[in-house]
């Protein structure tokens, strides 16, 4: 019971990318050997955009199978659904009557999402509130996020103090958990912007799950340059996205892959990363099929996450609502 706290949640919408893979799910196994972990399918959150039923239902499932296959043990960690624990909308709502509009106007991502939109739904703008009930109904210590979602953060800090002050002490003040230092992996198709689930770009992604040939072939005819040279420099952001993918699924650095294919040509470098990639992949997707066909066990697992999470995320509820002048049930 000594142990801090750490909350993290995936969105069962789109397929997850190998950036996915390796800058979060890769590292969550350890956690759970150091912390108290709750992990969320936060499928709540995927409503923001439409969805069609039948397709985040199996989305929801895919992901629960993922985070087994990555080696998070049950036993060890909460691994739950979002939306079988409502007590996330509650402290969602109650935290909206605190939070100013200005705040959420000036969020990031809202900006740059609603540009993409004719017209805003009112979660896309509140959301931000709901990640934050998310992590404090839990009195989380840390969130492991990357610094595209440092805003959030800070919101939800800004939101817990703002309570505890006005209520008096109910909430744990939440700080980033740092990854451990390793590349972010960008578009195989514009090493400009970051390797994305949602891209339109088929190339653009490799998924973690998805068929080897295909993963394969999106390396192959990954963007590189005309300077026909493997370096890792900035000047060549191509193939240094591609040697950052390399070092991450090897034991080797980036000075010495570089090194390693020194006079190299493009051609022979990117099959032999096909195949550290795909041998890379190999064991969450293999793991992934066995854990996606037991169903009657991916119940099992979840009805449990939820009912542990459930008696958490009531305890801290309760004392909101009582802080708040509710009358008790």
């Amino acid at each position: 019971m000594d142990k801090k706290i750490v909350y993290s949640g995936i969105q069962p919408s789109g397929k997850l990318t190998l950036g996915n893979y390796l800058g979060a799910l890769s590292n969550f196994s350890e956690l759970q050997e150091e912390y108290n972990c709750l992990y969320c399918i936060v499928d709540m959150h995927s409503i923001t955009i439409p969805q069609v039923p039948q397709e985040l239902r199996k989305a929801s499932l895919d992901v629960l199978s993922l985070y087994l296959a990555a080696g998070l043990d049950p036993k060890k960690s909460i691994i739950y659904i979002q939306s079988h624990v409502h007590q996330h909308v509650e402290l969602g709502w109650l935290l909206n009557t605190i939070t100013s509009l200005g705040q959420l106007e000036r969020m990031t991502q809202f900006k740059d999402k609603s540009k993409k939109v004719k017209e805003v739904d009112a979660g896309l703008l509140n959301y931000p509130v709901l990640m934050a009930a998310d992590i404090l109904l839990y009195q989380t210590s840390y969130v492991p996020v990357g610094e595209d979602q440092r805003q959030h953060l800070e919101l939800t800090r800004d939101l817990a103090q703002r309570f505890n002050s006005r209520y008096s002490e109910t909430f744990t003040i939440p700080e980033i958990l740092t990854p451990k230092l390793g590349a972010k992996i960008m578009s195989l198709q514009d090493p400009s912007s970051k390797m994305s689930k949602s891209d339109k770009d088929e190339n653009a992604s490799i998924f973690i799950i998805e068929d080897e040939k295909a993963t394969a072939n999106k390396i192959k005819r990954a963007v590189t340059d005309s300077v026909g040279i493997i370096n890792y420099s900035d000047e060549q952001p191509g193939i240094k996205n591609l040697i950052n993918i390399y070092s991450s699924l090897s034991s080797l650095s980036p000075q010495e892959i570089v090194k390693k294919y020194e006079g190299v040509g493009y051609g022979v470098f990117k099959e032999e990363l096909a195949q550290v990639v795909v041998d890379g992949l190999r064991p969450i997707r293999n793991k992934y099929e066995e854990y996606r066909k037991d169903k009657d066990y991916l119940e099992r697992v979840y009805r449990d996450g939820d009912e542990r999470a459930s008696y958490l995320a009531e305890k801290t509820v309760r004392k909101v609502f009582k802080k708040m002048g509710f009358i008790p049930k």
